[in-house]
């Protein structure tokens, strides 16, 4: 259902809200094929220590995503995504400057505690425009301009290194988030009136925390989501050297990890018109149930290899399990917002933050487990998503209705 209109044509606010929400895949992607030759200039001596300038951004998000929410009620979308670019700017001028590991992380931190500004109050900002299968939808064509980002990212990074330093890797990331903002500012409409805004206090984060956390169907997807999530980012964490160390791919890197990129949005949008047809919940449990396969599957096969099988072989189960994934992330989501429409931004805040902190131990787990082969990442995947499996069963009995305790 289409619950409310502005200037913006359908069009437009799709690609902008895809690209804004796409600010944090850029600053992980593009700075993929970089972490070697910034490690280096940095001193840092453990390689896997390099996987912290991926992470410690999600630290960032998972912080900032609790206070956008509720900001966003009380002074509405526009003016608190505007907070979060400053943030993510700032940190991108820190990063640029950086000498050594800690600076570093500072400004990755910032970067990720600004990028959840656009990224958090956007799922409210849409939520404020469309619900249920529509909203569903509107996410997975979202998600399908927000996957052009990480397929092109790794080859942005790698001909900036080849044309310029590491440096010149984050001023891009300025660059785009001076025009998002410029674009947003300038085209998109405030979507909360000043009449529905609630102040900013503390008892009504206490109070949308709450009703979110009580209700079964919000937390059992917002569960599901950070385990996956979780998966996923040990897949980042570890994309380089498995890649470029494990199986030699050197500048292909780029390639391969776009090949992933694209079987997650190809998915996102065939989700966007078979949702509509198969609901959401039947599509994310054959989701759920073929990664569980798939993993289980290759994890035995890689064993035969001793955890480093033929890369074509990996790179279809990639595929494969990629696209799975493209199924789930819109579809969890909303699922997830559909009982919050009347605390959307508090609602999106906590579903947001709460998945991202499950996802934080598991996939700084898996990334620092990596030992010069992908065993730990198969069995995190197929570990993962059947835990997720057990967990969407019993999510998906629950009444749409609050439990309380």
């Amino acid at each position: 259902m289409v619950l409310r209109t502005d200037n913006t044509s359908f069009v437009e606010f799709v690609v902008m809200m895809g690209l804004m929400t796409a600010m944090t895949a850029l600053a992980i992607d593009a700075t993929l094929p970089a972490l070697g030759e910034i490690g280096q200039a940095l001193n840092i001596v453990n390689q896997n220590d390099n996987q912290l300038i991926i992470s410690i951004l999600f630290a960032g998000m998972a912080i900032g995503q609790i206070i956008y929410g509720p900001l966003s009620d009380s002074i509405g979308r526009k003016n608190t995504i505007y907070i979060g670019f400053i943030f993510y700017m700032a940190g991108c001028f820190l990063s640029i400057y950086s000498t050594d590991l800690t600076t570093m992380l500072t400004g990755r931190f910032l970067q990720g505690l600004g990028a959840a500004g656009p990224r958090i109050v956007s799922m409210a900002l849409i939520r404020d425009r469309y619900q249920g299968r529509e909203m569903a939808q509107v996410m997975s064509f979202i998600m399908s301009v927000f996957i052009f980002v990480p397929v092109i990212a790794p080859a942005i990074g790698e001909a900036i290194l080849y044309l310029w330093s590491w440096e010149a890797i984050f001023v891009s990331f300025l660059f785009f988030a001076v025009v998002m903002f410029l674009w947003f500012s300038i085209r998109q409409e405030e979507t909360l009136p000043k009449n529905k805004r609630i102040p900013f206090s503390l008892v009504h984060i206490y109070k949308g925390i709450k009703e979110t956390c009580l209700n079964r169907t919000a937390l059992g997807y917002t569960v599901i989501s950070g385990i996956i999530f979780g998966a996923f980012l040990g897949y980042l964490s570890s994309a380089q050297q498995i890649f470029q160390d494990a199986y030699n791919t050197g500048n292909l890197f780029a390639l391969y990890f776009g090949l992933f990129a694209v079987s997650i949005g190809l998915a996102s949008f065939l989700n966007a018109r078979l949702v509509m047809r198969y609901g959401m919940r039947k599509i994310s449990g054959y989701a759920l149930f073929s990664i569980s396969i798939f993993s289980s599957l290759f994890f035995i096969f890689a064993l035969m290899f001793n955890g480093l099988p033929p890369l074509y072989s990996f790179i279809l189960y990639g595929f494969l399990t990629f696209f799975c994934i493209g199924l789930l992330f819109g579809n969890l989501s909303a699922m997830a917002m559909e009982p919050l429409g009347h605390i959307a931004g508090i609602g999106a805040a906590v579903v947001g933050s709460l998945s991202t902190f499950i996802a934080m131990p598991v996939g700084i787990l898996i990334g620092r487990l990596y030992n010069g082969n992908i065993l730990p990442l198969v069995a995190g995947f197929a570990i993962l998503s059947v835990f997720a499996g057990f967990v969407f069963r019993h999510t998906s009995t629950a009444d749409i209705h609050p439990v309380r305790v």
